[in-house]
């Protein structure tokens, strides 16, 4: 009798599923049901995120993970940007060891070219009051997308106002964020699963630094560095590599990638909850 495996996925700050491009139809194709949710604050307008605390997406995804610990003989845990750090927070707080862990685009220090070098005056703004609620972090371009193509299309879904993800999040929002990273930072050496770690090189929000931190904490993780894309990386140059090293990495073939696969990863996915 074939062991059942579940996979466990979750999105990033102020985002969707979209965030993984093809990925829920990448590892369904190779038999792994994938599982998602729509973390706290998300779904809605950028305004739910304001009180909102790290706490409150860590427990719901710590749900999530136990209710499908039990239903399934294997369970992989894959996270985006924030969703990367969720992930690691919940297998260090799980102590994981019923699957894998792959974390795409880990933003452990926020340090990519693109981010202004002023972006350290955020920790002090955090405690002027009102600012935290009333500042928004605008998402603008390159929207983390190396690829044109995919960067127009991007642009053009938020110019239609398309709920695939906000166009902005509070700073009081980025205070939790960091929050989740000094976390990880505290606990990654709990984490006792096989881990992939998958980072471009030329990540616009978070540098290599992230990747090798993962790599030099875990004691058992692997990481591979694309090369031609910025931080989206599911659907941005390097998203067949990407998604062949998370296939290669959970044990089964690498997939051909699609006739189709320019625009594709640009449309929402159809994923389980």
């Amino acid at each position: 009798m074939s062991s059942r495996i579940g996979a466990l996925l979750i999105h990033g700050l102020g985002g969707t599923q979209f965030d993984l491009g093809s990925m829920h139809r990448r590892l369904k194709r190779c038999g792994i049901e994938t599982h998602s949710l729509t973390l706290p604050g998300h779904g809605t307008t950028p305004e739910a995120l304001v009180p909102l605390r790290a706490e409150a997406w860590i427990e719901a995804v710590t749900l999530k993970y136990r209710e499908l610990i039990y239903r399934y003989d294997t369970v992989h845990v894959v996270g985006m940007c924030m969703g990367a750090l969720l992930a690691a927070a919940l297998c260090a707080r799980e102590r994981h060891c019923k699957g894998r862990l792959i974390t795409l685009a880990s933003p452990i220090y926020i340090d990519g070219w693109s981010t202004p070098w002023y972006r350290a005056l955020r920790h002090v703004l955090y405690y002027v009051p009102l600012v935290p609620a009333r500042m928004k972090i605008e998402e603008g371009e390159p929207y983390g997308i190396k690829n044109s193509l995919v960067r127009n299309i991007v642009k053009a879904k938020f110019e239609r106002g398309d709920n695939f993800h906000y166009r902005w999040v509070p700073l009081a929002c980025l205070r939790e964020v960091d929050r989740l990273r000094r976390q990880v930072i505290r606990d990654a050496e709990q984490i006792i699963c096989p881990t992939l770690v998958v980072h471009a090189r030329e990540d616009d929000l978070t540098s290599l630094k992230s990747a090798e931190f993962i790599a030099r904490t875990v004691s058992d993780a692997r990481v591979v560095v694309l090369e031609n894309s910025y931080h989206m990386i599911c659907v941005d140059n390097d998203r067949e590599q990407a998604a062949v090293s998370v296939v290669d990495f959970l044990g089964v073939a690498p997939l051909a990638p699609a006739a189709s696969a320019i625009v594709e990863p640009c449309l929402p996915e159809l994923v389980s909850e």
